[in-house]
């Protein structure tokens, strides 16, 4: 016990010590000034860069496939087009009544899921040579609420025109208060 006592000790006249040393002032006359230098008046120029005499032909990475060459020689395969479906599947969900509802919407028609009327004007699957498979529709989805017996029929508006994509619904989704559409996927007729 003596020694642990012995050790705070120590320590408190090491650190009265250190607080009496910084306290210590320092006379303005002791501290320096830094002197700034001027720039130099001429400055050499870099040295010129070494251009080849020949062009260099580009090598592809190890796990790279070379392009391929036609038999004319050096023009490369074209690719391949996307695959044209005949028409969409998309799938709804009501936000109030959580139901949700697959359905096939053909290209060129459209399709009624409650108040909202689904029309698909084209849709693409990717080509067999390209690495990730992807699905992509152009919709038009408009408003149209059922007209009620003896009211006037409710104008139509437009909530969503663009392309959507399987892979990445959050990409360019249906913003509506009551439904969200998403696109499943893209199927031949």
């Amino acid at each position: 016990m003596k020694s642990a006592a012995k050790i705070l000790m120590v320590c408190g006249l090491a650190l009265a010590g250190v607080a009496e040393a910084q306290a210590v002032p320092v006379p303005p006359a002791a501290v320096e000034t830094p002197v700034e230098e001027a720039p130099p008046s001429q400055v050499a120029p870099p040295p010129p860069l070494l251009v080849p005499s020949s062009p260099v032909e580009i090598q592809p990475l190890p796990d790279e496939k070379p392009p391929a060459k036609s038999a004319a020689g050096s023009k490369a395969v074209e690719p391949l087009k996307r695959v044209r479906a005949g028409s969409a599947i998309i799938q709804a969900l009501d936000k109030v009544t959580a139901e949700t509802l697959r359905f096939q919407v053909p290209v060129g028609q459209s399709v009624r899921y409650k108040s909202l009327v689904f029309t698909v004007r084209a849709c693409e699957s990717a080509a067999p040579d390209e690495l990730v498979p992807e699905s992509a529709a152009y919709v038009q989805v408009e408003s149209q609420p059922k007209p009620q017996p003896g009211r006037p029929s409710p104008p139509t508006r437009q909530v969503f025109k663009g392309w959507m994509f399987a892979s990445s619904p959050a990409l360019n989704p249906l913003q509506h208060p009551v439904y969200d559409a998403w696109l499943i996927a893209c199927k031949a007729s």
